[in-house]
């Protein structure tokens, strides 16, 4: 028992007593709610879940081509995103399809091509890898090959990803950077419930087919005041959610709390403020804010929950090398999911929390010091 007590410990804020047992925690990591309406008028509270919800709601209500439909959606889907949904807009509008993810992206881009607006929702985004084909090399290319004569442009794909804290190897993966590779897509990443309004909105108005990738375990992990009417945020720029001099952390998603988390503990216990940056959108992502900011501070710590090969902070690292060279005090480091599937018990020791996430920022703070 003694040598329990100091795994726990140890592991901090992953597990806990609970009736003299103990239980690992889902979330590894506290949720930094927006405070700031991006448009004035009236708000409500919404979880991510309820957001999402309301922007397709907006979507099906001022737009008699939108459909919406995916592995039980009639019902509101796994998540509930679609709740209700049916029953308003009636079964031609918001259905069930098999369980296909290749027929459901091929459906949507019949759709979209033929000028509907096409909402399709993949359960889960490990499932996603059947429609890599139609979506890399039919929905991504359509406007091209075609010469602008036909597009696809009305397509957006949603799906649930990351992990939420007993997903194992099937359900927990973030396959963002898969998708980064393909020209002619866009591919976007919320981290709550304003930001996810407004980006499927503008997901849903913009002309290339969108990847919307959403992550699950901050569907109900807390509530913002959304905007109630229609409104969009741009795609392909970053948001400065927090302002210092002394490093550059870059997050998307889940990651983006963690890193706030981190550079609160970076004032706090080093006497040091960071810039944290939210890239929103991986494709196209924000050059200019990103490089901007790295030759403002000297230093940049990317995190995301992907494993650490070719996980899209690569493309960030490559890009700021080049650009910020001279300005860098040290190399680029990332924090980052282990090159292993998911796992399942040992959850907690394969995500990049803030302690890990923490221990890169010190040894990136001391670099020229060693």
């Amino acid at each position: 028992m003694a040598g329990l007590g100091k795994k726990i410990s140890i592991l901090g804020n992953l597990v806990k007593y609970v009736n003299n047992g103990s239980k690992r925690l889902s979330s590894h990591f506290v949720y930094h709610p927006d405070n700031e309406a991006p448009v004035a008028g009236e708000t409500s509270k919404m979880n991510m879940m309820q957001a999402i919800n309301n922007a397709m709601d907006l979507t099906l209500k001022s737009d008699p081509t939108a459909v919406l439909f995916g592995e039980d959606v009639g019902f509101g889907g796994v998540f509930r995103c679609a709740l209700g949904l049916q029953e308003k807009y009636g079964k031609d509008r918001v259905f069930n399809t098999p369980l296909c993810e290749q027929g459901i992206a091929g459906f949507g881009i019949g759709l979209a091509t033929a000028g509907a607006t096409a909402i399709a929702e993949i359960q889960f985004a490990d499932y996603i890898f059947p429609a890599f084909d139609q979506l890399v090399n039919e929905a991504a290319k359509a406007r091209y090959r075609s010469a602008g004569q036909f597009a696809c442009g009305g397509l957006t794909v949603r799906a649930p990803c990351g992990a939420v804290g007993h997903g194992g190897l099937y359900h927990s993966q973030s396959p963002e950077a898969f998708f980064a590779h393909a020209a002619g897509l866009k591919v976007v990443v919320p981290r709550g419930p304003i930001a996810a309004k407004g980006l499927l909105l503008a997901c849903i108005q913009e002309q290339d087919p969108c990847i919307f990738l959403e992550p699950k375990i901050l569907y109900r992990s807390a509530a913002e005041e959304v905007p109630v009417d229609s409104y969009t945020l741009p795609l392909g720029k970053a948001q400065v959610l927090r302002e210092g001099d002394a490093a550059t952390l870059i997050a998307w998603g889940t990651q983006v709390h963690v890193l706030l988390e981190v550079a609160e503990m970076a004032e706090e216990r080093l006497g040091v403020r960071c810039d944290v940056i939210d890239l929103m959108s991986i494709l196209p992502w924000d050059v200019d804010t990103v490089c901007n900011s790295v030759k403002k501070t000297g230093r940049c710590l990317i995190a995301h929950e992907a494993p650490l090969t070719a996980g899209f902070g690569a493309e960030l690292a490559a890009t700021i090398q080049e650009e910020c060279f001279l300005h860098l005090e040290a190399p680029v480091a990332r924090a980052a999911g282990w090159d292993a599937p998911f796992p399942h018990v040992f959850e907690p020791f394969y995500l990049p929390d803030r302690w890990r996430c923490f221990d890169a920022l010190q040894r990136l703070l001391a670099y020229d010091q060693q």
